[in-house]
C-alpha cells in the first residue's frame, strides 16, 4: 500500500472535497480520485461518499481515519530516526490557554526558522489533562502550569516563567492600596477550581480578605475585558501578553511575598522524538530569557 494514498485520503476528508485536496497536494482532482479508488480497492471498502463537489467520510472510512493518521506519523518518525543528523518529523505539543496565546507563538516562530523539517501538532487543553497526555505518550511535550503533585518518573519538568499574583484594576484605581481594593470592590474571581485560581484563593484566605464576589470564570483575557468595563477587580497571575486590544488596566503588586504561578515544559523521557523535544526546550528557554 502506498502511504501517499493514505495521505491523500486524509486530505480529502479534512478539506471536504477532491478539488481542495488536489490544490494542497499540487496534483489534479482526477489524480486524487484515482488514488482514492485505488485505496478503496486495496482495502475492499468505500472510504468517501461523493455528493456533487463535496465528499463525506463513510462509516468504513471513519473507522480507519485515525489509524491512517497514526501510520503516517510513524512513517515520519522513521524518517526522523534514519536522518539522525537533523531534527525532523512530527512533534505533538500540548499547551495550556495562557501559554498558547502568550509565549508559544514566539517559540514556534523560532522553531520554524531553525528546524524547518519539523511538523508541529498542537493540542490546547488544561494543564492537568495535558500532564496525563504526556505521561500516556499521546503528546511528546506540553507547556503547562507546575503540577501541585509529584510527577511520574517517566516525566521531566523545567521552569520557563514565573507569574506573581497582581490585583487587576481599571487605570483610574492605579494609585489605590491593593488590599483595600480587594476588600471594597466587586471581585471577578479567577476560577478557584483550576490550579491558577486556587493560588489566588489561598492568598485571600491567608490575608484575611473576604471579597465581594460578583463573577467567577477561568478565562484571563475575558477577566481583563470585564475589569476594563468596570465590572469589578480581579486577583490574577501576571500572565504573558498579548492582552485584549484596547483595555486600559493597571496591575497592583501585592505587599510582601506571595506564591507565583509557575509555567514550564513537561516532556517524557526518551522516545523517537527526543531530538525534537530537546530543540523545543532550547527555543522555549531562549524565548523565556527574552521575555
Amino acid at each position: 500500500m502506498d502511504t501517499q494514498f493514505l495521505r491523500t485520503f486524509i486530505y480529502v476528508v479534512d478539506r471536504g472535497s477532491m478539488a481542495a485536496a488536489a490544490r494542497h497536494l499540487n496534483i489534479t482532482p482526477a489524480a486524487v480520485a484515482q488514488q482514492i479508488r485505488t485505496l478503496e480497492r486495496e482495502l475492499g471498502a468505500p472510504l468517501v461518499a461523493r455528493a456533487g463537489r463535496t465528499v463525506a467520510v463513510t462509516e468504513e472510512g471513519a473507522r480507519i481515519l485515525q489509524r491512517a493518521r497514526d501510520i503516517l506519523r510513524d512513517v515520519t518518525d522513521l524518517r526522523s530516526a534514519a536522518n539522525d543528523l537533523s531534527v525532523s518529523g512530527e512533534l505533538r505539543l500540548g499547551a495550556c490557554p495562557t501559554a498558547l496565546a502568550g509565549m508559544l507563538p514566539d517559540v514556534l516562530a523560532r522553531m520554524v526558522r531553525s528546524f524547518p523539517q519539523i511538523n508541529v501538532f498542537i493540542q490546547p487543553g488544561y494543564s492537568a489533562e495535558l500532564y496525563g497526555e504526556v505521561d500516556a505518550g499521546a503528546l511528546d511535550a506540553a507547556v503547562v502550569l507546575e503540577a501541585p503533585y509529584p510527577l511520574p518518573k517517566a516525566c521531566n519538568w523545567e521552569l520557563l516563567r514565573e507569574e506573581p499574583l497582581v490585583v487587576l484594576v481599571p487605570e483610574s484605581m492605579a494609585a489605590r492600596d491593593p488590599h483595600d481594593v480587594l476588600r471594597s470592590e466587586p471581585l471577578i474571581r479567577y476560577d478557584r477550581h483550576q490550579w491558577g485560581g486556587r493560588q489566588a484563593d489561598e492568598y485571600l484566605r491567608a490575608a484575611g480578605i473576604v471579597p465581594k464576589e460578583r463573577f467567577e470564570l477561568n478565562a484571563l483575557n475575558a477577566i481583563a475585558v470585564m475589569v476594563d468595563r468596570g465590572l469589578g477587580v480581579s486577583l490574577v497571575p501576571d500572565w504573558s501578553r498579548p492582552w485584549p486590544e484596547g483595555v486600559r488596566l493597571a496591575r497592583l503588586p501585592l505587599p510582601g511575598p506571595c506564591k507565583a504561578r509557575r509555567i514550564g515544559l513537561v516532556w517524557a523521557t526518551g522516545g523517537a522524538r527526543a531530538r525534537a523535544v530537546a530543540a523545543l526546550r532550547e527555543e522555549c528557554k531562549a524565548v523565556s530569557a527574552q521575555r
